[in-house]
């Protein structure tokens, strides 16, 4: 008997030495996110904030320690804009709109303020900045007459046929930029809320960059094209103003997005002992 509480204790001290030489460590997240999406452009040149659309995302996280952690992402947005936002007369006279869905890519790293450790109530929150490089496709569009016509095929800015001017794609890289902020409410799920601004290597999200080449540069026939009509819609506002060589756009700024969104993650935590940071 005396043997036989000897070994019992013998077997108790080595498990609470082995337990306490582990500990929960977080090795990354996988999370949900919904938010809002606002167009930054030829349109909404002054940076206003007055039409979000819908935002929503998915994304990996590896964790590096508690401070650096590498994401992968991808969003879905939809963005649009109209000159009859505006506050420039012009712009209203030049009476241009557009929307697009927005599909985004993205590689992130991203990198804690403060030390975060889900398991720890005293390291449970961080705020934290975020940066990297995307893809994203986007197929801008808008209606007239009720119908709804895609812009890019349409050439309104005299893509392929005038001074050499090329077809813009499809797609184009952004370099997502922004600041977040994120708490542990449990040692397995985080909450998070983070704005981050996209920059871009395109100007035509909107299809508006140049000038305008004038309707007599596209095919004369009775009615007008459809491509005629939306390169120059100021006519239904009053006298054209979409005469040859006018400024349309502004061609040395890119157009750029932003997304504003709240995310629930779930850690994937391991059960070892941790490495020294």
């Amino acid at each position: 008997m005396k043997k036989l509480s000897v070994t019992l204790i013998i077997v108790m001290d080595l498990n609470l030495n082995a337990s306490a030489q582990y500990e929960y460590v977080q090795e990354g997240e996988v999370g949900i996110n919904a938010g809002v999406a606002h167009y930054f452009g030829d349109l909404n040149n002054r940076a206003a904030f007055n039409r979000p659309k819908v935002a929503l995302g998915v994304f990996v996280r590896k964790q590096f320690g508690n401070y650096t952690a590498l994401r992968i992402s991808a969003h879905y947005a939809q963005l649009g804009y109209s000159d009859q936002y505006s506050q420039n007369e012009y712009q209203r006279t030049r009476n241009l709109s557009f929307n697009t869905n927005v599909f985004e890519f993205a590689l992130r790293g991203d990198f804690n303020f403060f030390k975060f450790i889900p398991t720890d109530p005293d390291h449970a929150f961080t705020p934290y900045a975020t940066l990297g490089v995307g893809i994203f496709s986007y197929d801008p569009y808008a209606f007239y007459n009720g119908d709804k016509y895609y812009l890019r095929p349409l050439n309104t800015e005299g893509e392929t046929f005038y001074q050499g001017r090329k077809a813009y794609g499809s797609m184009a890289v952004c370099i997502p930029i922004g600041f977040g902020v994120k708490y542990a409410i449990t040692d397995k799920i985080n909450i998070s809320f983070e704005i981050a601004h996209r920059f871009t290597t395109t100007d035509y999200i909107d299809d508006v960059s140049k000038t305008y080449v004038g309707i007599d540069k596209f095919p004369a026939q009775t009615p007008p094209s459809i491509a005629a009509i939306l390169q120059d819609r100021s006519f239904e506002l009053g006298t054209p103003i979409g005469v040859e060589g006018r400024q349309r756009g502004f061609s040395k700024q890119k157009d750029q997005y932003a997304i504003a969104e709240f995310g629930v993650s779930f850690n994937i935590i391991s059960y070892r002992c941790p490495q020294a940071r």
